[in-house]
């Protein structure tokens, strides 16, 4: 990860010359922690899948969470009233934004402890009510989003272009149990959508040090989406105690109900009915989805950041989440109806 370059942080008053260092472990938009003699701030570097109209949205939508008394990172404008900075580079323009620094909350990748899934929970809910009645019509939308159709098709067409690939022998075969799954999965198309955020892996929510939830960053994914994707990516990530990076995952059936209990206590009157009894085809949705996608991308190797002190290759990094998120949507559809008797008695 290369550092920001000067031209970037002058742009910013008070970050003239700062001091920047990598902060998170995001897989998506570079990300530093600035001090200088404005203090404190976010600085990023956007992934190229996001386009700059995206800051209009999180402006809308943070301004509206500040309005509901709801704490929120907020974008710093440039010296010039930006919201962002453009630098031309050979090949491509990079966009960059900076925004405020929220002191002492804490980020987890993995649940500290079963109960915490219940704050998790709770903390989306509020996120929601409070962005319920937003008025806000999307600049930036994401083409293809949870699109499983478009994701399975992908995985397929990467299978029959890359038989020469080192992991070929690997994936494939992989590859035909994902999309088996993938096909007999149900269509949630006609449930109504709502105001989201669009990621809720752990780590883009923050707690304080009493593991109470804060607040949700990384909002470059906010948009409408239905509520099953939502809280599916959610549970997804919440209630794998294995984590991401491991081959052998499987659901903590008790952990969905906690989190789902969380997120009723603040939002269960926003919940309706085909939702709620849709919320564990979505979860199994988002698994095959997402081992998908990391599946084709061991092949195609062009998407996903890796992490070269553990992982040879992009590829080997992608194949052991693919494997990850697979086994954890085999455990999810071993158990669908002891996890829909959890979402309803947790929806009571």
């Amino acid at each position: 990860m290369s550092a920001p370059p000067p031209e970037v942080l002058a742009r910013y008053a008070g970050f003239e010359g700062a001091a920047a260092r990598p902060h998170g472990r995001g897989l998506i938009n570079d990300t530093f922690l600035l001090e200088g003699p404005g203090g404190r701030c976010i600085l990023q570097r956007l992934h190229p899948v996001f386009g700059p109209e995206v800051h209009h949205d999180i402006e809308a939508v943070t301004a509206h969470l500040a309005l509901r008394g709801r704490v929120t990172p907020r974008l710093i404008r440039t010296l010039d009233g930006a919201l962002w900075v453009e630098r031309e580079t050979p090949g491509r323009t990079e966009i960059w934004r900076a925004q405020t620094f929220l002191p002492d909350l804490l980020t987890y990748d993995r649940l500290a402890r079963d109960e915490h899934a219940f704050e998790a929970g709770a903390l989306v809910g509020s996120f929601h009510r409070a962005l319920a009645d937003l008025e806000h019509e999307y600049r930036f939308v994401r083409a293809g989003v949870h699109d499983t159709r478009s994701h399975l098709d992908t995985l397929a067409r990467a299978v029959d272009a890359c038989p020469q690939h080192p992991l070929y022998e690997q994936v494939a075969p992989l590859a035909e149990e994902i999309l088996s799954a993938g096909r007999s999965l149900p269509d949630l198309g006609s449930l109504p959508k709502r105001h989201c955020h669009g990621d809720l892996k752990l780590s883009n929510l923050l707690f304080d040090d009493h593991l109470r939830g804060v607040c949700l960053v990384d909002l470059d994914t906010v948009g409408r989406m239905i509520l099953p994707f939502e809280l599916g990516d959610a549970l997804r990530s919440w209630c794998n105690p294995s984590g991401e990076d491991s081959t052998d995952c499987a659901i903590s059936a008790g952990r969905v109900g906690l989190a789902v209990a969380g997120y009723a206590s603040t939002a269960r009157d926003l919940v309706e009915p085909s939702e709620s009894e849709s919320l564990v085809a979505g979860l199994a949705t988002i698994c095959v989805e997402l081992a998908a996608r990391f599946a084709a991308d061991a092949l195609l190797e062009r998407y996903f950041g890796w992490d070269p002190s553990r992982h040879p290759s992009r590829g080997a990094h992608n194949l052991v989440r693919a494997k990850g998120q697979w086994s954890l949507a085999r455990s999810v559809l071993a158990d669908r109806t002891g996890l829909e008797a959890r979402v309803a008695e947790a929806l009571v």
